[in-house]
């Protein structure tokens, strides 16, 4: 993997995601880290899915999204045309999720997954490629069907 990883969190996953960022930068990977940045105040997670969401469309990268069950970032990224968040908690899931459906963000939970899966699944996510062929042309109708609502 090259290029940027765009990280965002709430205050239930700012802490994990200072882990995912440490493990990163321990793998010569750069990220760019769009808050939030204290885990001592409550704060509205769509804020910053939707801060990581537009900054990763415009870079065509990849994004990181933690709060604490990883469902209301993925809701909300999964709002913006041309990001495919896929909320992940096992690697499996997450080879799957850039094999077959190209997602460009990741979603965890960090109530709900531990340190050590957390940074398996990440490496996992970020090594995997699209396959593309017949996952191409359904990831062309998923496409064609977001624009068309």
């Amino acid at each position: 993997m090259t290029g940027k990883i765009v990280l965002g969190a709430d205050h239930a996953g700012f802490p994990l995601k200072q882990i995912c960022q440490e493990h990163l930068r321990l793998l010569g990977l750069q990220t760019e880290d769009l808050g939030t940045d204290s885990a001592e105040v409550s704060c509205d997670y769509p804020w910053f899915a939707a801060k990581v969401s537009e900054r990763v469309l415009a870079i065509n990268g990849r994004g990181l999204l933690i709060c604490g069950s990883g469902l209301g970032m993925s809701m909300v990224a999964n709002r913006f045309s041309g990001i495919r968040a896929a909320l992940c908690g096992n690697e499996f899931s997450a080879r799957v999720s850039r094999q077959h459906n190209d997602a460009n963000v990741l979603c965890m939970g960090a109530r709900v997954i531990g340190r050590d899966l957390a940074l398996s699944v990440l490496d996992t996510f970020l090594q995997t490629e699209f396959d593309g062929g017949r996952h191409q042309k359904r990831l062309a109708l998923f496409e064609e069907r977001t624009r068309n609502q």
